[in-house]
């Protein structure tokens, strides 16, 4: 058997609340132990004390030839899950198996170890092929599922998707591309308002897919149906959807307010204002939010001309906006970027950050038992962060993908 490795004195995030001084026991690809070494409480684990011995505390029963790696002054959080992903590295997941594995390998170099494939509005027959070799990624463990966003959405709010190639969510149109994802279709982003939304939303439902009510134009009641019937996500919440009004409150407050309900926010300080988060966080309650990137080929790059879709995008100062017409395409946003925003500029508890890239996401997608937390038994996925939230290392099932940076 080869030697563990101890990952030993960091702030350690658990289920149960923050700890100081603990430790995370790895043999092979998973978590073998945690130690949870000192105090329990969160507010004595807000700025790390300087250890007063020279080594960090050891769990028991650590093996004599384990390798001990010291990262005290450091954090140890679950890896990042991300829901709603379009690429990065300049690849998208409506390219090649190599342009999805570039974008896969660009983020988990960030932190994101669990990643579902978003494509975008195109073609039908080209989503349906896609879906075929994003489904043959699925099964070979490099991404966990596919998100379909589009073509079902609303013109009226179609951001950075082709509206010639906007369809209304015939239910047989939704069941072709959910058979060509050959069971790893994760989630589906749809208008319900349109004729056959609110039963596609059952379709969904029925095939343990989740169905997300975004790129819509529907009221208060049209929402709350959709909600009745099956839908459990808000894609990219108040983006590409009315704003919330005192006499027509829309959308938003129809998804804010029910808890079978997640929303996703993009915490990029472009697509939400700073009250717009803490408004969601307040009123959902961090068990009902999820970070997502809503990335696109630019994440992980930096500036210039892409393609989104059948689209082009001009990123300047990292922000993604359609040559045509100017709307926001999609983010050049990576987790640990919104992991660090969250904590340091919008002034989030660390434990609410955890579950909204962690632990909520993996919960919604059903694979909560193997990833999201630092638990015995579990998939050795996990980041370092040194104190002030800059990622220092990634480790994926047990193998670092980023090697521990602790000078």
């Amino acid at each position: 058997m080869a030697p563990s490795k101890v990952l030993a004195g960091a702030r350690v995030v658990l289920p149960t609340g923050i700890v100081t001084d603990g430790s995370v026991v790895v043999q092979g690809t998973r978590i073998a132990a945690v130690s949870p070494g000192g105090s329990g409480d969160p507010a004595a684990s807000a700025s790390p004390a300087p250890p007063d011995r020279e080594g960090p505390r050891l769990p028991g029963g650590v093996q004599a030839n384990a390798e001990i790696i010291d990262v005290r002054g450091h954090w140890l959080v679950p890896g990042f899950v991300d829901l709603h992903n379009h690429g990065g590295g300049g690849a998208s997941f409506s390219g090649t198996a190599e342009d999805i594995l570039t974008a896969v390998r660009t983020h988990r170099l960030h932190g994101t170890t669990t990643l579902v494939a978003s494509t975008v509005t195109d073609d039908m027959d080209f989503l349906v092929r896609q879906a075929g070799l994003l489904s043959e990624l699925a099964e070979q463990g490099e991404i966990a599922g596919i998100h379909f966003e589009g073509p079902f959405i609303s013109p009226c709010r179609k951001g950075a998707h082709s509206e010639e190639l906007l369809r209304d969510p015939d239910p047989a149109e939704v069941r072709k591309l959910i058979d060509a994802a050959r069971g790893r279709a994760r989630m589906v982003t749809l208008a319900a308002e349109l004729p056959g939304g609110i039963d596609s939303v059952r379709l969904l439902a029925e095939h343990g897919v989740i169905a997300a009510i975004g790129h819509t134009d529907a009221t208060y009641e049209q929402t709350v149906q959709a909600i009745d019937a099956g839908a459990t996500v808000a894609t990219h919440l108040f983006n590409a959807m009315p704003p919330l009004g005192h006499r027509a409150p829309g959308p938003i407050t129809a998804l804010l307010e029910d808890e079978r309900v997640t929303v996703e926010l993009i915490d990029d300080g472009t697509h939400l204002h700073a009250a717009a988060l803490r408004l969601a966080f307040h009123h959902a309650g961090a068990s009902r939010v999820a970070f997502i990137t809503d990335a696109m080929d630019a994440a992980g790059i930096g500036d210039g001309r892409y393609m989104l879709g059948p689209l082009e995008v001009e990123v300047a100062d990292g922000v993604a906006r359609l040559v045509q017409g100017g709307s926001i395409a999609g983010s050049t946003l990576t987790l640990d970027r919104a992991f660090r925003r969250a904590v340091t500029v919008d002034r989030l508890p660390v434990e609410d950050v955890v579950a909204a890239v962690s632990a909520n996401p993996a919960r919604l997608l059903g694979v909560y038992d193997r990833v999201g937390s630092l638990e015995p038994g579990k998939d050795a996925d996990l980041v370092l962060l040194d104190e002030e939230f800059a990622l220092k290392g990634v480790m994926r099932r047990g193998a670092w993908v980023v090697d521990p940076q602790l000078g």
